[in-house]
């Protein structure tokens, strides 16, 4: 693994925050993209006929979408070679017009594997503060 673009072990502490990503409002035209590119394409997230007929109020966001904001603040910070782990779960659903955003913060140092580590807790949550994931990641720092 090239480490020129890893963040330094010693510099980095236990409560330090990953910078944030603050992403826009989902709309309809956000989940027929991620269909396109996931290739899931389950009507409950574009078909509001469907989504109602199943019980809810309309079409819900792909948890893998919001899993990969999760991603995408990891990758912001260190190359995703340094991912040695990466664990969401799915605590509610999104819904059209929820503003994501996703946090990071260094929760533990420690060695894994004969590399130096740290474990951050990730979550996600709309704008009003309703948690859509959490979960933990596992990085190699240089």
């Amino acid at each position: 693994m090239n480490t020129l673009n890893l963040p330094n072990f010693d510099a980095v502490a236990v409560g330090d925050e990953l910078p944030p990503l603050a992403m826009p409002p989902v709309t309809r035209h956000t989940l027929a993209i991620y269909c396109g590119a996931s290739g899931d394409h389950n009507p409950v997230h574009v078909d509001s006929d469907f989504a109602k007929a199943s019980g809810l109020d309309d079409v819900i966001a792909h948890g893998m979408l919001v899993m990969a904001y999760s991603g995408r603040v990891l990758t912001r910070w260190l190359p995703q070679s340094a991912i040695r782990q990466f664990n969401t779960r799915f605590m509610a659903m999104t819904r059209i017009g929820d503003a994501i955003t996703a946090r990071a913060k260094v929760v533990e140092k420690r060695e894994h594997n004969g590399e130096r580590c740290v474990l951050v807790e990730i979550s996600t949550a709309n704008q009003h503060g309703e948690v859509k994931t959490t979960g933990s990641a596992l990085l190699a720092l240089a």
